[in-house]
């Protein structure tokens, strides 16, 4: 069967489910859309049928997520301390100085490099800002017009996806902190999710409304 003969909502079901369990990466409406050919219609099946993939994931152990890049299944935060436990090595942790930075960026971009000294009050390492970067979590988005032009930073899409946001807007509001300690990372395969976002969330408030 070719791809431009699927078209009825109880046919393209299965082929969405299975894009999105090998896929590896979110997939967006329009990609999905794009595996049944040029139909105008085909969108909005897709959409529908991504709400019923949701309603049929839930309460499982996996659910539908719709994050910044687009949907993708994965494993239940919930389920995190037991599924960990497939890796043998134990997950790095983060420095408190990195989450710290990721944070402030995360809730003041556009940032400077100074910006976010001010902010925690130390020289920021050399390191941090690339090891962001080589994550993809933070890109420089410009540079301010002062002397020097420094670079100004803000968050990516990535940085949404990893953290289980659609948007910005999603991030817990300030207000909502508690002194933590700095998170570990999960497992490559088990995305940070909630936690990690209310992290970040409650670091940032220790250091950007001192």
């Amino acid at each position: 069967m070719s791809p431009e003969e699927i078209k009825p909502p109880e046919e393209i079901k299965p082929i969405v489910e299975a894009a999105l369990m090998v896929a590896g990466e979110p997939l967006s409406v329009d990609r999905l859309a794009a595996l049944f050919g040029e139909d105008d219609g085909i969108r909005q099946e897709v959409e529908q049928t991504l709400a019923a993939l949701r309603e049929d994931y839930a309460g499982r152990g996996i659910e539908l997520k719709e994050v910044a890049q687009g949907f993708r299944f994965q494993a239940r935060t919930d389920f995190a301390p037991w599924l960990n436990r497939l890796w043998e090595e134990k997950p790095p942790r983060y420095s408190r100085a990195l989450v710290e930075t990721l944070a402030i960026i995360a809730y003041r971009q556009p940032v400077t490099r100074g910006d976010i000294e001010d902010l925690r009050g130390v020289a920021l390492s050399t390191g941090m800002l690339k090891t962001l970067l080589e994550r993809e979590w933070i890109r420089v988005v410009g540079h301010r017009e002062v002397p020097g032009r420094p670079a100004v930073y803000a968050t990516t899409p990535k940085f949404l996806d990893y953290f289980n946001l659609k948007t910005l807007s999603e991030l817990p509001p300030l207000p909502e902190m508690r002194p933590i300690e700095a998170p570990e990372e999960v497992a490559p395969s088990e995305p940070a999710a909630a936690q990690g976002e209310m992290e970040i969330c409650e670091v940032v408030g220790q250091v950007a409304e001192g």
